[in-house]
């Protein structure tokens, strides 16, 4: 059997059973943004990590040194972001070909001290080693969170309101533009710098971790067709998803339009856009959404709903059922 056959997420279900048989109760192991472990009387660590390999999840001729430091720890506040804690400790392992100059590394490392400063996250260790072909940097963080508010993919419930806390397919499109060699007015400036850096939503994901109305969360790392397939495996349900309220920036909808691109697809299955993906309660979204648009002065946007159909996934077009030409992104799919 090759991995292409099972993808990514198939071969996670397959090494799975064994590792989470004997965990102890409390603890929650692979299968969320982070492993939660138990530490103080009402507080749990959050552990995650992330690898970025060169010519998979970065091009190095192509991205600044310190954009690539930057991005490398924001995948990773990310996931802590996605369950609404608070990262506290980073620890960076490197594998660095021979060809890499030291400049570029110092660069490389600056980006990666400009984002923990801003986030109050301190980098205590890790480890480095020679690659012989790419520059792999893998990056875990741990944060901590009051055990009673952690977000999980699991949690969603039937009848919930789908919410996304920021654009969608920014970050594909600016991937989009350096594979293509698009020419680079504004628009294209600005979607590659959506690629390159993406802000983890934190702040957003601590707060709304705070409201009892808001049940799941999980960052958009692979696209909402890839990341809302996630919530519903573990939540057992399925979704239905209006193209229509898709959040499209003015610059993706004019270098879509320039270059006759599909937008809503881009939106849907571009990824690393690290925009936030949450189910609310139907009878407390509008409340929260009035709340959180007068706390981040933009809205939390409705896209679709949870239903009662297992794994599942529906779009619609203004009320009629419609298809994506290709899916959210899949290492080994």
């Amino acid at each position: 059997m090759k991995l292409s056959e099972i993808g990514e997420f198939g071969f996670i279900r397959r090494i799975c059973p064994p590792f989470l048989k004997n965990l102890p109760s409390a603890i929650v192991g692979i299968g969320d943004d982070c492993a939660v472990i138990p530490w103080k009387e009402d507080t749990s660590l959050l552990v995650t990590t992330d690898m970025l390999i060169e010519d998979i999840h970065f091009l190095r001729k192509k991205i600044p040194p310190r954009d690539l430091g930057y991005k490398s720890l924001a995948v990773n506040l990310s996931d802590i972001a996605a369950m609404g804690g608070k990262p506290t400790s980073a620890y960076i392992s490197i594998g660095i070909p021979r060809d890499v100059d030291v400049e570029l590394l110092d660069e490389f490392y600056a980006g990666l001290r400009e984002l923990a400063n801003s986030t109050s996250v301190h980098l205590l260790g890790g480890d480095t080693t020679k690659s012989p072909n790419h520059l792999v940097v893998n990056i875990a963080v741990i944060g901590e969170m009051n055990t009673s508010l952690v977000k999980y993919r699991s949690s969603a419930k039937i009848g919930d309101t789908i919410c996304v806390t920021g654009y969608l397919g920014d970050s594909g499109s600016g991937l989009k533009i350096l594979l293509e060699d698009k020419h680079l007015n504004e628009d294209a400036v600005y979607l590659i710098n959506e690629h390159h850096r993406p802000r983890p939503h934190l702040r957003e994901g601590a707060w709304l971790a705070q409201h009892e109305g808001v049940h799941a969360m999980m960052d958009v790392s692979d696209g909402i067709d890839s990341d809302l397939h996630r919530i519903m495996e573990r939540s057992i349900c399925g979704a239905d998803v209006r193209f229509e309220s898709l959040p499209i920036s003015p610059q993706l909808q004019r270098v879509a339009a320039q270059y006759g691109w599909n937008a809503i697809e881009i939106a849907a299955t571009g990824g690393e856009d690290y925009c936030l993906l949450v189910t609310i309660a139907p009878n407390r979204y509008s409340t929260i959404a009035q709340e959180f648009e007068k706390e981040f002065k933009r809205p939390l946007v409705n896209i679709g709903i949870i239903v009662n159909k297992g794994n599942k996934l529906t779009y619609f077009k203004y009320g009629e059922k419609t298809d994506l030409l290709k899916n959210g992104y899949d290492h080994f799919g």
